[in-house]
């Protein structure tokens, strides 16, 4: 399934060939997921950033976002807030925040550090009405 989010980049926008072919042998039915894109960008010299935006103008969707954000059927998001905040979770969330967001890589930063899943980190910040952005692949 093609996208238009190729669209936001500039028309003259190309693909490296080596980068497409990787995108391609590693793509899951047309689509990039987001735990896919990590494993390619630590084994290559791409940047999470760079597989975004080639996935964009490649025309891939972009699934099953590590923070359960995005790319879920039949909903698309399918975190849900935490009962419960813990509250050393909440002081690194909120370290991290800035106008009223928190980047997404300093989300993955928080899991690594307290040990416990970024699904957890992105559940609390449901909870405290913070927005994860930007997405490091760039969707948001």
């Amino acid at each position: 399934m093609a996208t238009d989010f190729k669209d936001k980049h500039a028309p003259d926008s190309r693909v490296d060939p080596e980068l497409e072919q990787a995108l391609k042998r590693v793509s899951v039915k047309g689509a990039l997921p987001c735990a896919v894109a990590y494993a390619l960008s630590r084994e290559s010299e791409y940047s999470m950033g760079d597989l975004g935006r080639a996935s964009d103008l490649l025309g891939m969707r972009l699934a099953k976002c590590q923070m359960g954000l995005f790319g879920y059927q039949p909903n698309k998001k399918i975190v849900k807030p935490a009962t419960i905040v813990a509250p050393e979770l909440e002081t690194a969330i909120k370290g991290q925040v800035k106008d009223g967001r928190i980047p997404c890589i300093a989300c993955w930063n928080i899991a690594k550090d307290l040990e416990i899943s970024k699904m957890s980190v992105s559940a609390a910040c449901e909870t405290l009405g913070i927005k994860i952005k930007p997405c490091q692949l760039g969707a948001f």
